[in-house]
């Protein structure tokens, strides 16, 4: 490239930065206009993506887009990238890109470290206030499940139903074990993060281990060595849960979640990570980012079909287990066989997250942004 054409490059380049600082949506590869240098360096191809993106899907305010031009993109993947045809190739680093030709999940690392900033400034709502503790009530641990088990103690304890006590009956709480298995990734996506759902199930079937948190064997043994085989109950029937703990009004199910906007939630828990400690994580992302998920439309997990009989061989083996150690079982033993597979994987896709973090976003900014 010449210098004369290095310069023209660069200056269509500025006028496509200006382009979109204005709310355009023109791509890279469109555009034909010319700018002026208007800083000391031009934004990376990722940031100067997304902000299209979000131009595309809405109307961002000025700060959004100056979040995102400056945004960096955390976690494993490419660094900021340069235009292609605005700047010279270079012996060192990667070459420059066109940013039509990016993946989704680069832009989603930009766009989950933008979401992640968000939630920090939005904090955790105010807790509610739990009721009095009843001296009369009935005693219980509440275990298994993570998905089903942490809103239900939660719930519990805001309705001055605690669990633990001296005679506590022990529940291990579960169901399906093909759901159990998409529950435990859930519960770990807003939480500590986790890899992709493929990903993760593929490890499982390959050591030939479920998750831990869902291997209701495991967990009944554990609690029975503390206070006996005749203390644990496995519940595979929800509901019976409102009675077994003692109150009379049923007890909330547990969130029902997009695929897509699982896999937004386990994005920004990796970037969440490193901005706030650990309990500062869970909180956000179960009491402030939860609540924006639960109405995403969308397909459900499922175990792909190529699981399908290992996931049935471990819930007959966890059936069988349980049932040989002599465990009350509140429900159908069977409950805990899937009730069948999906003929195609349902998977959360790059491009239905990417779609769902720039609405997630361009929705706060109207809560707070300035509009153009």
């Amino acid at each position: 490239m010449t210098d004369t054409s290095a310069h023209a490059g660069e200056r269509r380049a500025w006028g496509w930065l200006a382009h979109l600082r204005e709310g355009g949506s023109t791509s890279w590869q469109d555009w034909d206009g010319a700018g002026v240098e208007g800083g000391p360096a031009l934004p990376g191809a990722q940031q100067l993506e997304l902000v299209r993106r979000l131009n595309a899907a809405g109307r961002p305010s000025p700060a959004l887009v100056d979040r995102a031009l400056t945004a960096s993109a955390p976690g494993r993947g490419r660094p900021d990238l340069e235009l292609v045809g605005a700047a010279a190739p270079s012996r060192f680093g990667p070459p420059p890109v066109d940013p039509g030709e990016l993946s989704d999940d680069e832009l989603l690392r930009v766009a989950a470290a933008l979401l992640a900033d968000d939630l920090v400034a939005a904090g955790v709502p105010a807790p509610r206030r739990p009721r009095v503790v009843r001296p009369w009530r009935t005693r219980y641990r509440l275990v298994g499940d993570p998905w089903l088990a942490d809103p239900l103690r939660s719930e519990l304890v805001a309705r001055g139903r605690p669990p633990g006590g001296r005679g506590s009956v022990v529940l291990v709480s579960g169901t399906a074990l093909d759901k159990m298995l998409e529950h435990a990734w859930i519960a770990r996506a807003f939480s500590v993060g986790a890899p992709g759902w493929r990903e993760w199930l593929d490890g499982l079937a390959r050591r030939n281990r479920v998750a831990p948190s869902v291997d209701l064997l495991h967990t009944a043994r554990t609690w029975s060595d503390r206070v006996g085989t005749d203390r644990v109950r496995i519940v595979l029937d929800q509901k019976a849960v409102p009675g077994l703990v003692g109150v009379r009004r049923g007890l909330p199910p547990p969130p029902d979640l997009a695929a897509d906007a699982v896999d937004v939630a386990r994005r920004v828990a990796n970037v969440l990570g490193l901005l706030v400690v650990p309990p500062a994580r869970e909180a956000l992302l179960r009491e402030t980012l939860l609540p924006r998920l639960r109405e995403v439309t969308g397909e459900r997990l499922a175990v792909p079909p190529e699981h399908a009989e290992w996931v049935r061989r471990r819930a007959e083996r966890m059936r069988d287990g349980l049932l040989r150690a002599g465990y009350a079982v509140v429900g159908d033993p069977d409950l805990l066989l899937p009730r069948g597979s999906s003929a195609a994987a349902t998977v959360p896709s790059d491009a239905g997250a990417l779609a769902l973090a720039v609405r997630l976003l361009l929705d706060e900014d109207r809560k707070g942004g300035t509009t153009r």
